[in-house]
């Protein structure tokens, strides 16, 4: 009996493969994505010191509750653009967690791009 495939394990055996060519430091972090069914969540990480240095998601207050799940992950590419920048970080490399660049990732990348990160 041929069993079906998870697709977040899949997800996750992509990503593990992807995280061992990329690292975060702390002259250019880590924008890494995580995605569920009703949120999605962007950090920025530095990997040498272990340290998450800015982050938003749709469950900051910032974010519109009631905005469509792309309308949201726009909000948060542009809030966590915008957090990142304060703390002096403009040119990050971007993680996309194993996910297709496609849907609500494309759109946060496009987001964060816009709002003035670079990568």
């Amino acid at each position: 009996m041929i069993t079906k495939r998870n697709k977040n394990v899949a997800r996750k055996k992509r990503h593990a493969h992807v995280r061992r060519t990329i690292t975060g430091t702390p002259e250019r972090p880590r924008l890494n994505v995580f995605r569920s069914s009703k949120h999605i969540y962007a950090q920025l990480i530095d990997d040498v010191n272990g340290v998450t240095l800015a982050s938003a998601s749709t469950l900051d207050s910032e974010v519109a509750a009631d905005a469509t799940k792309t309308d949201a992950a726009k909000l948060v590419g542009e809030l966590v653009a915008k957090r990142a920048i304060e703390n002096g970080h403009k040119v990050v490399v971007f993680d996309r967690g194993g996910y297709i660049y496609h849907g609500r990732v494309a759109t946060l990348a496009q987001a964060a791009r816009e709002a003035g990160l670079q990568f």
